[in-house]
């Protein structure tokens, strides 16, 4: 299992290109490998047969862990070897409750804690009549369960980085209201994106506040020299960040088919290594869904993220005169570790600014 970034400790098998006994070529992909970001194709490291495939498919496995073995066609194999730098299997404890297998499915569909249920049989094992019984005799204590989602990949992965990043890093958010018709402008000039519009004056303003664009290493803060700006893309296995490098000197046209390019490879898994991993910073964008703002949590190793709401028309005074203004809500969650409130402030005031006096060249 190969280690697609810092952070990762085990991948999800997918699926397998190649079964055992197949004649492989190096460089050919052979496996998929689902990681906490991406989905990403295992190349094979040498030419010749696949000879015992030792992961299954849908299987989560620590980084190292041999995946399959690959020999020469003249090779000697032995399958004893295969044990060798394999974790052994945990023995699976004994069940608490004696029941068959159809009464631990009925079970399992409903909701029921088999601790609650009488058994009937020998020795009080339950069968799936007496879960059946339970069922109708305590309508009202039961739930059926509709479906059950099993955490694996990047759903797990991703769940236990923003779990370990909420824990270790203490979160403080700060909000500013922004009048985006300099934005609305350039948005329709030049065709492009409001992320991209974000995703470039973001950059720029990460490069004049550095402290924004770090990160905690131990008891030193680094500052990155680059402005790499991940932006947030919801998909059917969850959160996927894909990096827009040195996002500070592209043009806003770039940045937009960028982002376009990586968001459609996001929903279909295709994101390579090299596009998902090196940010320093990340926006995400809750506003095509109507939430006015909100708290984002940050994405492990950086120092911020910036959380983007909708845009509403709203009356403001402006020249001693009331007038219709588009505005947003832009929200800062930062380490308190690495940024205190003053710089942080500064950062999303210099960003406001920024945002509200655009030029259409830009």
């Amino acid at each position: 299992m190969p280690r697609l970034s810092l952070t990762m400790k085990e991948g999800t098998v997918g699926k397998w290109y190649k079964k055992e006994g197949d004649i492989v070529e190096k460089d050919e992909p052979i496996v998929e490998v689902v990681s906490e970001k991406a989905t990403y194709d295992l190349e094979a490291p040498t030419s010749g047969i696949l000879r015992k495939i030792l992961v299954e498919a849908g299987v989560d496995v620590p980084v190292n862990e041999v995946l399959a073995v690959i020999t020469g066609s003249d090779e000697q194999f032995s399958e004893a070897e295969t044990c060798v730098g394999q974790s052994q299997p945990v023995p699976e404890t004994e069940e608490r409750v004696l029941a068959s297998p159809a009464a631990k499915r009925l079970a399992r569909e409903r909701g029921i804690d088999l601790s609650l249920v009488k058994g009937s049989g020998s020795e009080g094992r339950i069968s799936e009549e007496d879960v059946e019984k339970f069922s109708e005799e305590s309508p009202r204590t039961l739930n059926k369960i509709k479906e059950t989602i099993t955490m694996t990949g990047l759903r797990k992965t991703s769940a236990e980085r923003l779990s370990t990043s909420f824990r270790t890093a203490p979160h403080s958010t700060i909000v500013m209201e922004v009048d985006v018709s300099k934005a609305l402008a350039l948005h329709q000039k030049l065709e492009v994106s409001y992320t991209a519009i974000l995703v470039k004056t973001v950059a720029r303003t990460l490069i004049e506040h550095p402290i924004i664009n770090s990160t905690l290493d131990g008891n030193q803060i680094k500052i990155f020299e680059k402005a790499n700006v991940g932006v947030a893309v919801a998909t059917e296995n969850g959160l996927v960040v894909p990096v827009i490098r040195d996002a500070d000197k592209a043009s806003l046209q770039n940045i937009d088919m960028t982002i376009r390019d990586l968001t459609a490879k996001a929903k279909q898994g295709k994101l390579a290594k090299e596009e998902i991993s090196g940010g320093t910073f990340t926006i995400t964008n809750l506003g095509m869904y109507g939430v006015d703002f909100f708290t984002s949590i940050i994405n492990p190793p950086e120092a911020a993220i910036l959380g983007v709401g909708k845009i509403t028309e709203r009356p403001v005074v402006a020249d001693g005169k009331i007038v219709i203004k588009p505005l947003m809500m832009l929200s800062l969650s930062y380490d308190h570790r690495i940024v205190d409130g003053a710089p942080a402030a500064e950062f999303l005031r210099k960003l406001k600014e920024r945002i509200e006096n655009l030029e259409t060249r830009e």
